[in-house]
């Protein structure tokens, strides 16, 4: 095991002997804020712990083991007892270094998906509807909720811009690496001469904002406009001014929610967006601040830092982050998105671990 990874783990269990003594203290056990917050890092330490118990637990029987190969009598015993524990041990040192990786704060969060037209015109704004159905079709194997939030069609299909809700369990921990430019070569349905053209969409990944992130949004802050909504809902959308619109004037940031009847109702699940997006972007200057050159990090949104490609032709998808390439773009449009999801989960557990050695 690596030294400095080895160092970090006996820091842990020091502290959970230091947390465990606090906790039995009546003065802790009088403050219940300190005693909560106590508990909470003892849940959080107590998995690393126990898994580190048992490595050096093996350790120690290894090094029975090799004292006794010494022994004629005990060797053939010693020999098979020290095969067992290596291999043991060579399994459990992953599981170990897996939970020393510090989790996401916002992996348990809801999220809003939001999928953007980019270069391409009318295609763009088919390839939007198209990577909306990708998503809205993994939501529903995963058993996830999904709700329009609001929705801009394009001319000839699809979306110039749609954002959508996505509640269910860890839904941001596993849709998180989605943002960034999404790139598209196809034949579109208008080409009459058979040419491939090249396309793209821009995908944005917004945790929900808790109430516990008091993002600060002062009333004067805000310009609330209302519109008649222009999505599917049959004729009483086009009867009354229930769409909302609010624009964040320090920030220029514009969301607007046109899914509700009720005006009230959108112009609540406009202001929990606005929350999103500000807090996505404080988030978002502290990861660039903290690891400038990580691969899987969101980019700035322009279109030429695209992270993966979609080839019909070739029924190919490649995600250029981790050099990830799969001739199964078929089953991935439907929906089958974890072949592609999990090797960038492993990238950024291995990323995470590679600065936790050094």
């Amino acid at each position: 095991m690596n030294a400095s990874i080895r160092s970090k783990l006996e820091q842990i269990a020091e502290r959970f002997e230091e947390i465990t003594a606090l906790l039995a203290e009546p003065e802790v056990q009088h403050d219940q804020n300190r005693y909560r917050v106590l508990g909470q890092e003892y849940a959080l330490l107590e998995p690393v712990v126990e898994c580190f118990g048992r490595y050096r637990d093996l350790e120690g029987e290894i090094a029975s083991a090799r004292e006794m190969l010494g022994d004629p009598e005990m060797a053939d015993l010693a020999r098979e007892e020290l095969s067992e524990g290596e291999q043991k041990l060579h399994r459990l040192e992953p599981q170990l270094q897996l939970l020393l990786i510090p989790p996401d704060p916002n992996d348990d969060r809801n999220i809003f998906l939001e999928v953007r037209a980019g270069t391409g015109g009318a295609e763009a704004a088919l390839f939007a509807g198209d990577l909306l159905r990708m998503y809205l079709r993994y939501a529903e194997q995963m058993g996830w909720h999904t709700e329009t939030i609001s929705q801009t069609p394009g001319e000839q299909g699809g979306y110039k811009e749609v954002v959508s809700r996505v509640s269910g369990c860890n839904v941001y921990s596993r849709l998180k690496f989605e943002s960034g430019t999404h790139r598209v070569q196809r034949v579109p349905e208008t080409e009459s001469q058979g040419r491939v053209h090249t396309s793209a969409c821009t995908v944005a990944i917004l945790p929900e904002a808790a109430e516990v992130d008091n993002v600060e949004i002062g009333n004067n802050d805000l310009r609330i406009d209302t519109f008649r909504a222009s999505g599917a809902g049959g004729q009483h959308v086009n009867k009354t001014d229930s769409a909302v619109r609010i624009t964040h004037l320090p920030s220029g940031i514009v969301v607007e929610c046109q899914d509700e009847r009720s005006q009230h109702k959108n112009k609540a699940r406009a202001l929990s967006l606005l929350q999103a997006k500000l807090l996505a972007g404080i988030h978002e200057k502290q990861a660039s601040e903290q690891a400038e050159s990580r691969k899987l990090q969101v980019g700035s949104g322009d279109r030429s830092e695209r992270i993966r490609t979609y080839n019909f032709p070739q029924n190919r998808l490649t995600d250029h982050r981790i050099n990830l390439t799969l001739y199964k773009l078929d089953e991935i449009m439907t929906g089958a998105l974890d072949q592609v999801i999990d090797p960038l989960t492993q990238e950024h557990q291995a990323e995470l671990l590679t600065s936790l050695a050094h």
